[in-house]
């Protein structure tokens, strides 16, 4: 073999071995940069996220201000153009409205502490508002203070405090269900239900009674749908609001599985908080089921805006869904539970028990489709039967202790976290003592 052959064949390697490295160098710099833009697309998503969780309104002023006039009744005669009383402070508390502490002047924090704020007048509700401090509600003002409309959030429902300054004054805690809220009580102030009392073919006053019959830390999402005002175990045909958090691998979303958690949030910004938004399904096009959405002058089964710049909802689901699951399920507080009876409460709980046969741990619902029928349960249908599928959702654990206010299952039927286990051993005959009982109670508390 000649020398000019060694040579060219020398290049050619030293030249392939350039192309590997620098190949190489180019492969690792794609992949660094592709982690580093998924890291910050996460990062800018949650952010986006948040805000639209707390602050948007998806344009659902249209209805609850400019329709219902409800700021008119939080204002009240003070104000032009307010009616009735009004709502104080003292009032907004009392029906589970919550104010957040950071989005206060320091100010005014100090005259919540000495009790030199005046809790008694509508006037400082007002102001709350329009300081973006009560959460779940975004005021409209005219320029001389005075609010012209006003729009709901998904923190109304779906965030709380922690009461660090007074009993409803407090940090955020999103994702935790209000259970103090009493939504029914606070749309039932609203001056004119005329919109509600058509769709629903009754009159203002058996809706305002129907609305105040729902209770503290609950809402009839299907209302809307059938029509079905009572009729469940309870009287009323309202569940307990559900937590938000807690949500990641989760398959289905709300206690009859309707579907995943952006096609709740769609459904809810659309149907329930009257947003400017597209919602489909075509399980509401059932007149024996949902007379309501399937009526053709309202289908709810399919709702679309003129253009898509008039839609204020789709282009936010992506993001909205993004920080959802990004909430982590609170951990129970120190010393909140007893930890040696827990430990021996989660070998029940996996075994004797049997609640990890449905509550599959880590995420305490089965993998896949988390859905029984009532009969697999041992409750009725009422409620199950109101929803496309006829079943209850397997609802997961994390976080339990933050939502026992109300009571447990869809509508509170069971009190106690005893209750509830009473049930499962009778129905699934179990054989549980009164000493493992409380082993399993005390584990529940602490997940």
């Amino acid at each position: 073999m000649n020398k000019k052959y060694w040579l060219a064949a020398i290049t050619a390697a030293c030249i392939l071995i350039a192309v590997i490295i620098v190949s190489c160098g180019s492969d690792q710099r794609v992949t660094a940069s592709a982690v580093d833009l998924t890291q910050t697309n996460a990062s800018q998503t949650v952010d986006a996220g948040k805000q639209i969780f707390r602050f948007d309104t998806f344009g659902d002023e249209a209805f609850w201000g400019d329709t219902l006039k409800l700021h008119q009744a939080i204002e009240g005669s003070g104000f032009t153009g307010g009616v009735g009383p009004g709502v104080s402070p003292t009032t907004a508390l009392a029906v589970g409205l919550k104010v957040d502490v950071d989005a206060l002047p320091a100010s005014l924090v100090a005259q919540l502490k000495n009790g030199t704020l005046n809790l008694g007048d509508p006037a400082n509700t007002v102001a709350l508002i329009k300081l973006n401090s009560v959460l779940g509600i975004t005021g409209l003002f005219n320029a001389d203070g005075s609010m012209k409309s006003m729009g709901i959030q998904c923190a109304l429902c779906h965030s709380t405090v922690d009461d660090s300054l007074a009993p409803g004054i407090g940090h955020r805690l999103d994702g935790w269900a209000n259970r103090d809220l009493n939504v029914g009580a606070i749309i039932a102030l609203a001056p004119d239900l005329s919109v509600v009392a058509t769709l629903l073919g009754t009159d203002q006053a058996t809706v305002r009674a129907v609305l105040n019959g729902w209770g503290a830390g609950k809402f009839d999402a299907e209302l809307f749908l059938d029509g079905k005002a009572t009729g469940g175990p309870q009287g009323s045909s309202a569940t307990l609001i559900p937590p938000a958090f807690g949500l990641t691998g989760v398959n289905l979303h709300t206690w009859t599985g309707w579907g995943s958690v952006s096609h709740w949030n769609a459904f809810v910004a659309v149907i329930e908080m009257h947003g400017k938004g597209t919602f489909v399904d075509a399980r509401l096009n059932n007149p024996t089921k949902f007379p309501i959405a399937a009526n053709p002058a309202n289908h709810f089964y399919d709702i679309r805006q003129p253009t898509p710049e008039d839609d204020l909802v789709t282009s936010k689901l992506p993001a909205l869904h993004f920080y959802q699951l990004a909430i982590p399920a609170p951990i129970p507080p120190v010393g909140s539970f007893d930890q040696a009876a827990a430990g021996r409460g989660k070998t029940l709980f996996n075994v004797k028990a049997r609640c990890a046969t449905c509550h599959v741990p880590p995420l305490f619902t089965e993998p896949g489709w988390n859905m029984h029928t009532p009969a697999e349960i041992g409750i009725d249908s009422f409620q199950a039967d109101r929803s496309p599928d006829g079943r209850y959702r397997t609802s997961p654990l994390k976080g339990l202790w933050t939502h026992t206010k109300g009571g447990f299952y869809h509508d509170g039927r069971f009190a106690t976290l005893l209750d509830v286990v009473n049930h499962y051993d009778t129905f699934m005959v179990l054989g549980l003592t009164a000493p493992e009982k409380s082993d399993l109670v005390e584990y529940l508390k602490s997940l």
